[in-house]
């Protein structure tokens, strides 16, 4: 694995946030300072398709990257952002009984309104 690979890789592993893009050339930059930011998104592009980590794409937000690949599902605050991770195990489960056919994969992001933006 190229250098450049593995230190993108090491900051989103060691991240607790879905980290955007953007987030991820800047802390690359603090610790190889010669990286650019094509070649931030090169191989976010090329991990994300060697499943290394997943893309979460969200309506008019940039995207966002996620260390862990266990099935999950997320919460996204329709206000600020904010986005968690949850798990609904019998989910996937659930829907096969329900349909009939065999589910490979799935995503599922849930909007809300978060604690803080709705008491801010």
């Amino acid at each position: 694995m190229k250098k450049h690979r593995m230190l993108i890789l090491d900051i989103i592993k060691s991240s607790e946030e879905h980290m955007k893009a953007e987030e991820i050339y800047m802390k690359a930059k603090q610790l190889q300072p010669s990286i650019a930011v094509g070649t931030v998104y090169r191989n976010l592009g090329l991990m994300t398709e060697a499943g290394e980590i997943r893309r979460i794409s969200i309506l008019n937000a940039p995207d966002r990257y996620d260390k862990s690949l266990h099935p999950h599902e997320h919460l996204i605050c329709q206000n600020c952002g904010e986005l968690t991770d949850i798990t609904v195990s019998d989910l996937k489960e659930y829907m096969e009984k329900q349909t009939g056919i065999e589910i490979l994969s799935y995503e599922l992001n849930l909007r809300y309104i978060c604690d803080k933006c709705k008491n801010g």
